[in-house]
């Protein structure tokens, strides 16, 4: 019986995507040919390209929780140069001025989700369909294959997609798709299709009451699968650049969330269009003594770990990677060539974490130059637990355990 109800209900939502990729289809031919033919013909090859030659409403926020200098217009990094006026944005207002650049400078691109039309139950994508149309900013039925599944046929004609996924914890019904359709369309074929155009916008991690439905971070599950782009960004400023970079790349996204910091990290963002380089690790603070590497929302508990072992004398480089896939191997192997320990940090479970493909990659790479064993420093291999969530996240009292441990182990 409920085999039966789960096939009506994903048939129903299939159909009713398939009427709405039906209505776009007009749209896309005309403006592809128009705003993306030449632009795609000199195009570089990217990510998914490679692997196949390879083989052949609330406004107020708190204070600001990261000290970013690199974004910093009177002190530019070379990812960042100046980009002229910003305004002060939280996570969700950023990933909403993104949304809003792309839908303003991609007549083929749609946002299409559970709740997205009101706004979305994070408010990401607030006042969009009343400027862009319901025919570009529409909800969808409660079906997570069915939005994986048209993202990937709107795309496969042209179009650029953009889909919600409401929470990561409810990625894994649209696996299938994502893992066996989506990552494999252009390798599949010869290179002949491809469903580049598709990204997918999912809310992850701890967010302190989400218990076990609402808190996961499956970020290991789709790092295993080729032909995919994972990306997950620190802060609003990143994120911005991040997403824009991630609609237009020219393989599929995937672009985690950390929900937490929707409304708590709180930066000043260019107002400008601007992307960031994908597959690129940034290094947000230099060190000498050890490498500390992580992504996402863990890099505020990395950074408050850091701020306390420098007053112990301790001087740590911190590196946000930014795209776990494909990931920047090199800045992280020049860093503990460098500094001689290495420690990541999570809050997925430890066990097949992404942390074990950085450490098992550095170990290869750098044997001959680490002074103490690499430490990981995640969640446990639990249920993510709703009344323990303090005792299950790595913390900064966790890491700083850690460094002070690959410090001892170095004498």
């Amino acid at each position: 019986m409920m085999a039966t109800l789960l096939s009506r209900r994903c048939y129903k939502s299939i159909t009713l995507s398939f009427h709405n990729y039906q209505q776009h289809l007009p749209a896309i031919i005309g403006a592809r040919s128009s705003s993306y033919s030449s632009s795609s013909a000199a195009a570089t090859p990217h990510y998914q390209e490679a692997v196949y030659n390879n083989n052949k409403d609330d406004d107020q926020s708190p204070p600001q929780l990261f000290p970013y200098e690199s974004y910093n217009p009177t002190n530019p990094d070379p990812n960042y140069p100046s980009l002229g006026p910003t305004t002060k944005l939280n996570l969700f207002q950023s990933i909403n001025s993104a949304l809003h650049t792309s839908l303003s400078t991609d007549p083929t691109a749609i946002l299409f989700g559970e709740d997205v039309a009101f706004g979305g139950v994070f408010r990401t994508s607030q006042n969009l369909r009343e400027e862009f149309g319901s025919q570009r900013v529409f909800n969808t039925p409660l079906s997570e294959n069915g939005i994986a599944g048209m993202a990937i046929g709107y795309a496969s004609v042209g179009g650029t997609a953009i889909g919600e996924i409401q929470f990561a914890d409810y990625i894994f019904p649209a696996i299938d798709q994502i893992v066996n359709e989506m990552a494999k369309f252009r390798y599949r074929s010869g290179n002949q299709w491809s469903c580049g155009g598709v990204t997918l916008r999912a809310p992850c991690g701890a967010v302190g009451h989400g218990g076990c439905y609402h808190s996961q971070s499956p970020e290991a599950y789709l790092c295993h699968t080729p032909g995919l782009v994972v990306v997950m960004p620190r802060g609003p400023r990143c994120a911005k650049g991040l997403l824009l970079s991630s609609i237009r790349c020219k393989d599929p996204v995937i672009f985690l969330e950390p929900k937490i910091l929707y409304r708590s990290a709180v930066e000043e963002v260019p107002d400008a269009d601007y992307e960031i380089p994908l597959g690129k690790a940034e290094i947000m603070q230099k060190g000498t003594d050890v490498t500390i590497v992580g992504w996402g929302a863990q890099l505020r508990r990395l950074q408050l770990a850091c701020d306390l072992a420098s007053k112990e004398g301790i001087s740590c480089e911190l590196i946000d990677l930014r795209t776990l896939l494909p990931w920047d191997s090199e800045t992280i192997i020049h860093s503990v060539k460098k500094t001689g320990k290495l420690i990541v940090s999570h809050e997925a479970p430890i066990t097949c974490g992404f942390g074990a493909e950085v450490a098992a990659t550095l170990q290869q790479e750098c044997f001959f130059h680490l002074e103490a064993p690499i430490q990981r420093v995640a969640g446990y291999d639990t249920p993510f637990p709703l009344v323990s969530e303090k005792y299950y996240l790595p913390d900064e009292t966790k890491n700083l355990a850690a460094i002070r441990k690959v410090m001892e182990l170095a004498k």
